[in-house]
């Protein structure tokens, strides 16, 4: 059963965001979030439009109870956990480079939603399923975990760095996180970190070396950081920050 929505939007912010109204399910986080701030961005008519033509059959609602994915997404499938897919631009790319994988994307931000929904419009894409809510509470209530375990994978692409060190804690990529995760992958499964912040890569890595359940898939010569797998497209932003000379990490392990 869906839990309460304690932070559903206002009627005015409905009226300013057509696409508020229509989210599936009311999927707004219930709860207080450390890991992200949650911003009302600006929603375009034509993410609003995708909500309303997408959303049934692409929008999942929360529920407090183990998803099945077959039912889902209409197929048994390997399935790739996204957190935080932003503008669904590498989402989009990833999905369509693999379709016999299914995607199950998180992102608590509406313009965000609304232009995947639009890409999964335009680019035809059926894999994808997409749940409007804190990724935490996702992984804690509806994926199964130990032997029933059902993720092949998981991306977390360019989280927010929170740069100054006094908020570091709020960083999404924490032990207690990453633990939940590992134990939700079944066996070869990976996890897919990416980052361009250096000292973030350094916790990531730091993280993820710390979990029994983990194996780095790159080797010390590299500093345990991989290559950048080529199924993860470079985007705009990242296209620009090297050019600007800065650095891009990918850290790839998997589960043992």
């Amino acid at each position: 059963m869906t839990r309460p929505n304690e932070f559903a939007p206002s009627p005015a912010l409905e009226a300013a965001d057509p696409a508020v109204a229509v989210v599936a399910g009311g999927a707004f986080p219930h709860r207080t979030i450390r890991s992200f701030v949650l911003r009302t961005g600006r929603t375009t008519a034509a993410q609003a439009k995708a909500f309303k033509t997408q959303g049934p059959q692409f929008l999942l609602p929360y529920e407090s109870g183990t998803i099945d994915l077959a039912t889902v997404f209409g197929r048994s499938a390997p399935t790739i956990l996204e957190i935080g897919f932003g503008m669904g631009e590498a989402t989009a790319h990833i999905a369509a480079l693999m379709p016999e994988h299914n995607f199950l994307c998180c992102e608590v931000h509406t313009p965000g939603v609304g232009a995947l929904l639009k890409r999964i419009e335009e680019q035809h894409l059926g894999n994808i399923r997409i749940l409007q809510h804190d990724a935490v509470e996702v992984i804690d209530h509806m994926l199964p975990t130990g032997d029933e375990a059902v993720l092949a994978g998981a991306h977390i692409f360019f989280p927010d760095p929170w740069h100054k060190k006094k908020h570091n804690k709020r960083r999404l990529i924490q032990s207690p996180l990453i633990a939940k995760l590992a134990s939700r992958l079944h066996a070869g499964g990976y996890l897919h970190c990416a980052t361009d912040w250096q000292p973030y890569a350094e916790q990531i890595l730091e993280v993820l070396t710390a979990e029994p359940l983990l194996e780095n898939t790159a080797d010390a010569s590299s500093g345990g950081y991989a290559p950048k797998p080529a199924y993860r497209p470079l985007t705009k932003f990242e296209n620009r920050g090297i050019k600007l000379g800065h650095g891009v990490w990918d850290v790839v392990f998997k589960r043992i």
